[in-house]
């Protein structure tokens, strides 16, 4: 057998298992083991008995198969492979937090605009993609991000040290631990109601974090939470930032609204869904 027909076998099992993106996982399963550019691959795929970065091809082949059987079962890649890339930037991620996804990327662009110099805090950080891209990509004066999961952190603050950030991380179960005021507050909680993570994909519901996924009956439970509190963490003309799901802008506008926010605004994400709520606390 060659590394083509390695691969070929692969991208078979997933595109039985239903894997949309069959081809592509499994072309990122061989180059996760063999470490191999799309270059190299093609100069060696119809080599018999290679062996590659010091692995034997027996052990590849033995590798890259346990890796496919994952895959077909709906791990997510990303969790295979323990990497994923936010805003161009790479973070590693396990079952311990929620895979960040590129929709969230819209809040990112959101903040930049205003984060100069500003104290930002990250609420309910996870892997800490966004307090990571904000601390990287733009200019704030300072960046604190947490969370109630402890294991969440471990990986949020490896992940500050991947990307060279510096970044207060504190334990917390919402505001509990959480002194002083900031300028700007951005959260991405859990929003999804209780009744909807069953039929979520299996890749979802069965492998991401329920902690960091679950919003309650409404899927609001958390924005009434963390918005009943703002007014005694950011400062005057502060911004909250919320990432939510796309049927609740109007629900979490309201939240806003009713706690004295002005200038609510909704963003639509790329695939124009309502996906970011911002508002001012005068």
């Amino acid at each position: 057998m060659t590394l083509h027909e390695l691969v070929k076998n692969g991208e078979n099992i997933l595109q039985k298992s239903g894997d949309d993106d069959y081809k592509i996982d499994a072309w990122l399963l061989i180059e996760h083991i063999t470490g191999l550019s799309h270059a190299d691959f093609f100069l060696c795929r119809d080599d018999d008995n290679i062996s590659v970065n010091g692995l034997s091809f027996s052990e590849i082949e033995e590798k890259y198969n346990e890796l496919v059987n994952r895959r077909a079962s709906h791990v997510p890649l990303a969790y295979i492979v323990n990497e994923v890339y936010f805003c161009g930037l790479p973070f590693y991620v396990d079952e311990n937090v929620l895979i960040p996804e590129q929709d969230t990327e819209t809040m990112i662009e959101e903040v930049l605009k205003e984060a100069s110099g500003k104290s930002i805090l990250d609420l309910c950080t996870g892997s800490g993609c966004i307090a990571i891209a904000l601390a990287k990509l733009g200019k704030p004066a300072s960046v604190t991000a947490s969370d109630i999961s402890g294991k969440a952190l471990s990986i949020a603050k490896r992940n500050a040290e991947k990307n060279d950030v510096k970044i207060n991380f504190i334990l917390s179960d919402l505001f509990d631990n959480i002194d002083g005021k900031f300028d700007i507050i951005v959260s991405n909680p859990p929003y999804i109601k209780s009744s909807v993570i069953s039929t979520l994909a299996p890749e979802v519901k069965d492998h991401e974090p329920l902690l960091a996924l679950d919003g309650s009956d409404d899927g609001l439970y958390f924005y009434r939470k963390i918005s009943e509190k703002l007014s005694d963490h950011l400062r005057r003309n502060g911004r909250i930032f919320y990432e939510i799901g796309y049927d609740e802008a109007d629900a979490v506008s309201q939240i806003l609204a009713h706690e004295g926010f002005d200038d609510i605004k909704v963003i639509k994400d790329l695939g124009e869904n309502d996906r970011v709520v911002c508002g001012t606390f005068l």
